[in-house]
């Protein structure tokens, strides 16, 4: 893994989406413009939920930012290894073009290849289904494509497993007030600790998994309660 800074990984993960066809866009103001639901920012899709739901962006259907964030629903967190006061919160944007094929291979080319992560440390999660939505199958396969290429046994299920399945708390993305929303891919890394428990799993707060990254696939619309 490389020791790099915050700023330098921030400009090698734009670098990196400019060079698979995506379009730098400067992040927003903290304080939202014209709406009123939400003191600040909380994350990177916010300012583009017009674009998400279809209007054309000037850029184009490919973006990359650094977008600034509060969230303020994590307040209570700031202070453990995981959360900060403010943080900017990198995304690329898919706006009707490639989807999670695309998306997952992305997310881990930059791990690997400009942030010198160690794929057999990496491990995913999955949306594993409920009433709403089905169990999240096209990710689970690529996640296994992808492993494979590493020469990595990719087992699915709970604790232990390479790729590990969580239901709506863990692995579905949506804005209180609603919109767009859909299950997450998330990327942890294996720090190497010991496993507190038989029951230890990506998720666990023990400190053996740091989630890194996260792929969202907004293809559900929640309005009054339904998707």
């Amino acid at each position: 893994m490389k020791n790099l800074t915050y700023k330098e990984i921030r400009t090698e993960y734009l670098k990196h989406l400019v060079e698979h066809g995506h379009q730098e866009i400067p992040s927003t103001s903290l304080v939202p413009e014209n709406d009123p639901t939400v003191l600040y920012v909380p994350a990177g899709m916010f300012p583009l939920v017009p674009f998400l739901l279809g209007e054309e962006h000037p850029k184009g259907k490919r973006l990359a930012d650094s977008q600034r964030c509060i969230r303020t629903i994590d307040i209570d967190e700031v202070g453990d290894p995981h959360h900060c006061t403010s943080f900017e919160m990198l995304g690329n944007w898919s706006l009707n073009d490639y989807f999670k094929e695309e998306a997952i291979n992305i997310t881990v080319s930059f791990l690997v290849e400009k942030l010198g992560f160690n794929p057999n440390e990496l491990y995913a999660s999955v949306f594993a289904g409920d009433k709403d939505a089905p169990k999240d199958e096209e990710s689970i396969r690529v996640w296994k494509e992808v492993f494979n290429k590493h020469g990595i046994i990719s087992d699915v299920g709970g604790s232990g497993k390479r790729i590990q399945e969580f239901g709506k708390k863990e692995c579905w993305w949506e804005l209180p007030e609603g919109g767009p929303c859909g299950p997450c891919s998330e990327i942890f890394y294996d720090t190497g600790k010991e496993p507190c428990s038989k029951q230890c799993n990506v998720n666990c707060n023990c400190g053996k998994y740091l989630e890194i990254g996260n792929n969202v696939f907004m293809e559900y619309l929640k309005k009054d309660g339904n998707y």
